[in-house]
C-alpha cells in the first residue's frame, strides 16, 4: 500500500491513463540493480529514484574525477575524489526518502557477480567496456534477471532490452543473439579516446530507465528484439530489429555455458596467457626501494595529466612510431587505466618486436587509487 505522502510525491504519474496506483505499488515492490554510476548510471539512478523503484543497488569502484562532471551530473566539484556510489546514495536519498539504496563500492566481476546480484529482479548496464557487458548479459541469462543495455559513443548512442519474460513464459533474446562475438580491442574506441558529448547520456539514460519503468509496470512496449540506435547530431534514430542466435553458448539443450567465465579472455584484452603481470602493491614496492625499471603510461595525454603514477607517457596509438623508446635491457612496466590498453600494447610488443621484459600493471591506476592511495 501507499502511503499519503507516497502519494502525492507520485500523483502526476498516478493520475496517466492506464498507470494508477497499482503500477506505482509495483514500482515500489521492484528491486534494481545498476551497473556503474557513471554517465548513463547518474540519469538512470535519478529517475528511477524519483520514479519510486523500492529497492536499488548501484554498483561502482570509481572515484569522481574532474573530467567525470560535463556528463555525470550527478555530482559536483566539491565531490572530486570521492566514491560514486557513496556520493550517488546520498544525493539519491535527498531526492527520494522512501526507497531503500544498497551500495558496493566494487567493480562486477565474475567472483562476485552472484552474490550482488541475488536479490534484484532487473539489472541495467550502464558499463563502458566490453567484458563487463557481456558479464552483465550471462549473469542476467543464468540467474533469470531482465538486462536492460546502453551504451554511448561520441555523439551516438544505443538502448535495448534483453532476456525479458515474453508470453509463452520463455526468454527474449539476450546480448549474445546480437552480439556473438566481441570486437578487436584494438578497433574500439574508448570514451576516454574518442570523447563523448557530456548531454548525450542524459538522454541515452532517461531511455534505459524508461525502459526499466515499462517492464515494471507493463505499459506500453519495451525494446525487446530490438536496438533503439540515436544520432544526436543529427537526431535521427533507428529500430533494429534481432532474434534468437542458434549458435549462442547460453542456450541449448544442454548449453555449451552454465557458468561465468573470464570475460577480460573472452574479449581478447589477455589474449597472451604467459603475459607477466605485477601488482600495485609490488610497483609501489619497486618505486619505494628505487629498482631499476622502466614505467610506461599508455592512456591518453588528457588522462595523464588529470592522474599519472610519474611514468613516461606513450599512448597506446603511438606505441608502432615510439617502440624503440622503450627499453629491452631492464623490467619494464606498462599500465594504463585499467590494464586492457596495457595488455594490448604487450601483446604487439611481444609478437612484432619480440619484447620478453614487459610487465603489465594489473588493474591498472584504478587499483593503483583503490589500493594504494585509498
Amino acid at each position: 500500500m501507499l502511503s499519503k505522502e507516497e502519494l502525492e510525491h507520485y500523483s502526476r504519474q498516478i493520475r496517466l491513463d492506464g498507470f494508477g496506483e497499482s503500477a506505482q505499488e509495483k514500482l515500489k515492490s521492484a528491486k534494481v540493480l545498476v551497473i556503474g554510476a557513471g554517465a548513463l548510471g547518474c540519469p538512470v539512478l535519478q529517475y528511477l529514484t524519483a520514479a519510486g523503484i523500492g529497492k536499488i543497488g548501484i554498483v561502482d569502484g570509481d572515484k569522481i574525477e574532474r573530467n567525470n562532471l560535463h556528463r555525470q551530473i550527478l555530482y559536483t566539484e566539491n565531490d572530486l575524489g570521492k566514491r560514486k556510489a557513496e556520493i550517488a546514495k546520498t544525493k539519491l536519498a535527498a531526492l527520494n526518502s522512501n526507497i531503500q539504496i544498497t551500495i558496493f563500492s566494487t567493480y562486477l566481476n565474475s567472483e562476485n557477480a552472484f552474490e550482488i546480484a541475488n536479490e534484484y529482479d532487473i539489472i541495467i548496464d550502464g558499463t563502458d567496456n566490453f567484458p563487463t557487458r557481456y558479464l552483465v548479459n550471462d549473469l542476467c541469462v543464468l540467474t533469470d534477471k531482465v538486462n536492460i543495455h546502453g551504451s554511448i559513443q561520441q555523439f551516438s548512442g544505443q538502448v535495448s532490452v534483453f532476456n525479458a519474460v515474453l508470453k509463452d513464459g520463455g526468454r527474449s533474446p539476450n546480448y549474445r543473439d546480437l552480439f556473438p562475438i566481441p570486437p578487436n580491442p584494438n578497433d574500439v574506441v574508448s570514451c576516454a579516446e574518442g570523447g563523448v558529448i557530456g548531454a548525450l547520456p542524459g538522454i541515452i539514460g532517461s531511455t534505459m530507465a524508461m525502459e526499466c519503468l515499462k517492464i515494471i509496470t507493463e505499459i506500453g512496449e519495451p525494446l525487446i528484439g530490438k536496438l533503439f540506435q540515436y544520432n544526436s547530431l543529427t537526431h535521427q534514430s533507428q529500430l533494429l530489429n534481432f532474434t534468437f542466435d542458434d549458435e549462442n553458448p547460453l542456450r541449448g539443450n544442454p548449453p555449451k555455458q552454465t557458468t561465468l567465465i573470464d570475460y577480460q579472455q573472452f574479449c581478447g584484452i589477455k589474449t597472451n596467457k604467459e603475459m607477466k603481470e605485477v601488482t600495485v602493491a609490488e610497483l609501489k614496492s619497486m618505486k619505494d626501494n628505487k629498482e631499476d625499471f622502466q614505467l610506461i603510461d599508455v592512456r591518453e595525454i588528457h588522462e595523464f595529466k588529470e592522474k599519472n603514477l610519474d611514468g613516461e607517457l606513450i599512448p597506446l596509438g603511438e606505441i608502432p612510431q615510439r617502440f624503440a623508446e622503450i627499453s629491452k635491457d631492464k623490467k619494464v612496466v606498462i599500465h594504463c587505466k585499467m590494464g586492457g590498453r596495457s595488455a594490448n600494447a604487450i601483446n604487439y610488443l611481444q609478437q612484432t618486436h619480440g619484447y620478453d621484459n614487459l610487465y603489465n600493471l594489473r588493474g591498472g591506476i584504478i587499483a593503483w587509487l583503490m589500493e594504494i592511495e585509498r
